[in-house]
């Protein structure tokens, strides 16, 4: 019989939790400031900002949990960044209801987006050499930025680094590990690790009734749901098809519009898959074999759920991390992902061309109408690709006849 430690290990394996962690340390801590930020130009009191925390986490520890078990899949969700950034300039001089009833609008059309399976069918048109130049280009300021950060923090950035080359050559399971325990203990001598901000507390959630508004629903729901299908979903569902795992997208997209639906009256303004954390958890990273890197995504959901029940204090942790500690540890999280994405992005000659402009367009990180570079990168790559198919279809041949129409 299988010893208590035996349970508990294969429950929780070490590379499973730090890169469950791992995750909701680059999720909370890269963007918490936006969304502090966002509801404060809709005009939240303190106890609203803190309920705001505990809706999202408990949304995104429920979503995790729920869904990598029901799967057997590391899907990993997230709030919504680019949809805080859009509040945080369009909530100004909006009253908390009509904040409220904006984000139930955009909630409601995303769960009818996963009902009516109409993302799943035009995702499952999309070539994968185009969803891996895609996830390449997200990902690829992750990887630059752990170099670039070097710049200013070696101190911190360097034992980091070397730690990780260390255990990648003789305890390659806890390279990630030992990074970050090195680059924590640096930051915490040197001074840059301020913990004197925290202060222990519980949160409690304050219900919003919702007001309905048609020119707050034009101005910031329709935008929200746009922006959180085109630049988070999408960039998601690309994560779990390159590394492999084929989990039905409609449920998905349908049970996290559900759950922001539910938690809306108390903060929850977005929920949606993850794109750059959960590639933290469906790496290689966080475990060796595949059909256990689940129990990664259900480790993040635990840890996003102690953000949401601390709320100000889990968050004030986060915030008090150094930005070259989060940098380069999810920096040294993606390199395989990287590597494999881009490796796939280009292993078929025939849409080279088109996955290498979206690799591109998608890294430059353009914005337009408030629709992050994804959707752009993606838009273009399939331009690409249709104008060449459409130039090798009309070049004659060496015989100088017409040429065979690509497949």
């Amino acid at each position: 019989m299988m010893s208590i430690t035996g349970h508990l290990r294969q429950a929780a394996p070490a590379s499973a939790v730090v890169a469950g962690l791992i995750s909701v340390l680059v999720g909370v801590s890269s963007s918490a400031a936006i969304v502090f930020t966002a509801a404060k130009a809709a005009g939240a009191t303190p106890q609203e900002l803190t309920s705001w925390m505990l809706a999202l986490g408990v949304g995104m520890g429920v979503t995790c949990i729920g869904l990598s078990l029901r799967y057997r899949s590391p899907v990993v969700t997230a709030w919504s960044t680019p949809g805080a950034a859009l509040q945080a300039a369009g909530l100004d001089g909006v009253t908390m209801a009509q904040a409220v009833g904006a984000f139930l609008v955009s909630a409601a059309l995303i769960t009818l987006s996963g009902v009516m399976g109409w993302f799943e069918r035009v995702m499952d048109r999309i070539p994968v050499s185009l969803t891996a130049g895609l996830l390449a280009g997200v990902l690829l300021q992750f990887g630059t930025g752990l170099f670039a950060s070097m710049r200013g923090n070696f101190a911190v950035m360097f034992p980091m680094f070397a730690a990780y080359l260390f255990c990648r050559r003789w305890l390659p399971r806890y390279a990630i590990t030992v990074a970050l325990a090195a680059g924590g203990s640096v930051a915490l001598w040197e001074g840059s690790l301020q913990l004197g901000s925290v202060h222990l507390s519980l949160a409690k959630p304050v219900f919003v009734t919702p007001e309905f508004s048609w020119q707050v629903i034009v101005s910031v729901g329709l935008p929200l749901f746009v922006v959180t299908m085109a630049s988070q979903n999408l960039t998601g569902v690309a994560v779990l098809h390159n590394d492999g795992y084929r989990v039905p997208v409609s449920p998905l997209i349908g049970w996290t519009g559900t759950v922001n639906v539910l938690l809306a009256p108390f903060g929850c303004f977005g929920l949606n898959l993850a794109a750059i954390t959960a590639a933290i958890c469906t790496g290689e990273e966080a475990h060796e074999d595949p059909g256990e890197r689940y129990r990664a995504a259900v480790w993040a959901g635990v840890f996003y759920l102690g953000v949401g029940v601390f709320g100000g204090a889990v968050s004030a942790l986060l915030v008090a991390l150094p930005t070259a500690l989060v940098l380069g540890i999810a920096g040294l999280g993606l390199l395989a992902t990287i590597a494999s994405s881009l490796a796939s992005a280009l292993s078929d000659e025939g849409w080279r061309e088109s996955a290498l402009v979206t690799f591109l367009a998608t890294a430059s990180g353009i914005t337009l109408l408030g629709i992050g570079s994804a959707f752009w990168g993606l838009l273009a790559g399939l331009l690409t690709a249709m104008c060449g198919r459409r130039r090798r279809t009309t070049e004659p041949d060496r015989t100088g006849q017409p040429g065979e129409p690509v497949p």
